[in-house]
């Protein structure tokens, strides 16, 4: 179990380093500065596995990085990072959630209506089918595919709900 947490860590470590590269060519081709606060921000994004908010990443980056910095400079941030392709930008409802983009397999997602749980799945068939679709003068680079509907747990308390009246 070691040796596959180590591998891991390496794996994560040698992509941390491949987009703080590409973030820094961004930067530099765009005349950004390179401040320490935004590449804390892109560490801390590429340390979270799935979706994230602002409050969530305000909080990781306080208490478990011990890194503060102003909830504006992570929303410039954030824009900076999706201009770079290196974070993708959900709209779920009424919340924005981000996700880091590189090196991460294409997943869609599921949302549930009635408690907005948000589920990935992966599906080669549709996967292929969206690739396959011959789009007239448009070169594909990436898609999204949500989902809407009632969960498995919510369909149950209601299920649940209509038993006991």
């Amino acid at each position: 179990m070691i040796a596959i947490t180590t591998y891991m860590d390496m794996e994560r470590q040698e992509i941390k380093d491949i987009v703080r590269q590409i973030f820094t060519e961004y930067l530099n081709a765009n005349g950004h500065r390179k401040t320490p606060e935004r590449y804390a921000i892109l560490d801390t994004i590429y340390s979270i596995d799935g979706h994230f908010d602002i409050d969530t990443l305000y909080s990781l980056m306080r208490k478990e990085r011990k890194y503060s910095v102003s909830r504006a400079t992570l929303y410039n941030t954030i824009i900076l990072l999706i201009d770079a392709r290196l974070v993708i930008k959900h709209q779920f409802g009424n919340t924005s959630q981000y996700e880091r983009s590189y090196n991460r397999e294409t997943h869609h997602h599921q949302i549930c209506t009635e408690c907005g749980k948000i589920t990935e799945f992966q599906s080669e068939k549709l996967q292929r089918a969206i690739e396959e679709t011959k789009q007239d003068d448009f070169l594909l680079s990436h898609y999204s595919l949500y989902l809407y509907g009632i969960c498995k747990d919510c369909t149950n308390k209601k299920n649940n709900n209509h038993k006991q009246q």
